[in-house]
């Protein structure tokens, strides 16, 4: 599997385990946007909304990495699984500075 998605699901467990989404949120570009796909939350755009609606709905599952791809233009599609159960795909897109610019996030 990917380094850079590997460290993105390792930031986020970490996060859920300590409640600090501002040091999640330093994962991403500053004008980064977030999505969900079916879910009724977001888009999110920039850093600060999308710390502001982790820090405002915070995730209590964490997840693991059940598979993941990087498509030609850099962009990792991952398989994930909650650790109550459940499972989904996530898209990021990375910036030149490894930061994420986008994350698309579906579930199912």
């Amino acid at each position: 599997m990917g380094q850079r998605i590997e460290q993105h699901v390792a930031a986020f467990n970490q996060a859920v385990e300590s409640g600090d989404w501002t040091g999640f949120g330093e994962r991403f570009a500053p004008d980064a946007r977030m999505s969900f796909v079916n879910a009724p939350a977001g888009p999110f755009e920039g850093r600060a909304a999308i710390v502001a609606a982790y820090q405002a709905n915070p995730p209590t599952d964490t997840m693991s990495l059940l598979s993941s791809t990087t498509e030609p233009d850099g962009t990792d599609v991952a398989r994930f699984q909650w650790s109550t159960g459940g499972a989904g795909t996530m898209r990021v897109r990375w910036t030149t500075e490894a930061r994420i610019s986008g994350l698309e996030i579906s579930f199912g």
